[in-house]
């Protein structure tokens, strides 16, 4: 398989350490795609010139990080990451997105703050933050709930928003000294899939 990538998306991060926490690390072909400025290379498997892409084996082509993500837990080993039915699935789903949200705001004060100063928007990234705000409060929350005492796709997701945050934004106080937050961070960085992962 070929996963198309770039070393600092944590949305390639996230399946990434799905991927190897199903035991299907070997058999990804990283291709560095980055597509800032020029997303051809991406392009040319994903039309919307984001990474992740995903070309299967049989040379189907996915994208979007939950699905593949959701790809790789059915073909891989091991106990499901993504719950199959009832509540569980649904709050594990609801917390990936959660999680995926506050990385699109954090994407979006990044992208903001690489623009002119006399291009940039204030309002933006005020919404933004605002935003990040709001959603880490939310995942303390959820991460305090019994539906992500496992290590599946809601804590991966979880992990995966932290670490961009803390990588991207340091210099903002985003609530990443909340006790749920910070325990649950300081003990999952350790994990070798996170950790292995981690950006540079």
């Amino acid at each position: 398989m070929k996963l198309y990538v770039s070393s600092t998306s944590p949305y390639v991060r996230k399946v990434r350490i799905v991927a190897l926490e199903k035991g299907l690390g070997s058999r990804l072909e990283l291709i560095d795609a980055t597509p800032w400025p020029d997303p051809a290379t991406v392009a040319a498997a994903n039309p919307l010139g984001k990474v992740p892409a995903l070309v299967t084996d049989d040379g189907m082509v996915l994208y979007d990080s939950p699905v593949i993500c959701e790809y790789l837990d059915v073909l891989g080993g091991g106990s499901a990451l993504i719950p199959t039915a009832g509540r569980a699935r649904w709050c594990a789903l609801r917390t990936q997105a959660l999680a995926d949200g506050i990385l699109d705001a954090a994407v979006t004060i990044v992208l903001e703050r690489r623009r002119p100063m006399q291009e940039r928007s204030l309002a933006t990234e005020a919404r933004a933050t605002a935003a990040l705000r709001r959603s880490l409060s939310a995942l303390a929350i959820d991460l305090a709930d019994s539906h992500t005492g496992d290590f599946g796709i809601a804590r991966i997701a979880a992990a995966v928003a932290i670490g961009y945050v803390e990588f991207r934004l340091p210099d903002l106080s985003l609530g990443l000294d909340d006790p749920t937050l910070a325990n649950f961070w300081e003990q999952i960085r350790l994990r070798p899939s996170v950790a292995t992962t981690a950006p540079h």
